[in-house]
């Protein structure tokens, strides 16, 4: 491979590498954004400023945000909506739902019947997408993703979610401000 000479530097291009002119170029875009951030009202609380001021300040999500699941209860009878139709783990792509029912027997008209009840309701949030397949698929609208995000844990253990924790919910830090 021949060897290519390198073209001397003219003057007017180490006056502009002395002179640093690029970098000045660079320093002037950014001033000036950072400049019209501060004057500009429609920004984040009409501040001026679009930086998001997390955890102190929780940002607001999209309506159509899926988050942490939520069984929800009779709010008249504090029972839970689901009834056990296994429906949702059906729904669920990544099989992270595990829905256990129970066989009681209930005495209506006079006549004993089975009924079939929830036992126990497992969530696998490390598994799941959220892509509310699970919520859809739901019949007495029981399952529910929220709009909360902040699901981080410390252990692998800590992503299972059981049904007492599903119909609680997840309880969020307060950061002071």
């Amino acid at each position: 491979m021949p060897l290519v000479p390198v073209p001397k530097s003219t003057f007017v291009q180490k006056l502009k590498r002395f002179f640093m002119v690029d970098l000045l170029k660079g320093m002037a875009v950014t001033l000036g954004f950072n400049i019209g951030a501060l004057t500009d009202k429609d920004s984040v609380a009409g501040k001026g400023i679009y930086t998001e001021q997390y955890p102190k300040v929780r940002p607001d999500v999209a309506p159509r945000f899926h988050g942490a699941p939520r069984l929800n209860m009779d709010p008249e009878t504090h029972d839970t909506l689901c009834i056990a139709c296994n429906l949702c783990a059906l729904a669920c792509p990544e099989d992270c739902i595990d829905v256990i029912p129970m066989d009681v027997e209930v005495i209506v008209a006079g006549k004993p019947r089975r009924k079939k009840v929830l036992d126990e309701f497992i969530f696998d949030t490390s598994r799941c997408m959220f892509c509310a397949l699970c919520q859809e698929a739901c019949p007495t609208y029981c399952l529910e993703l929220t709009q909360d995000f902040e699901l981080a844990t410390y252990s692998r253990a800590g992503f299972v979610w059981n049904r007492e924790m599903l119909e609680q919910g997840r309880e969020t830090v307060k950061y002071e401000s």
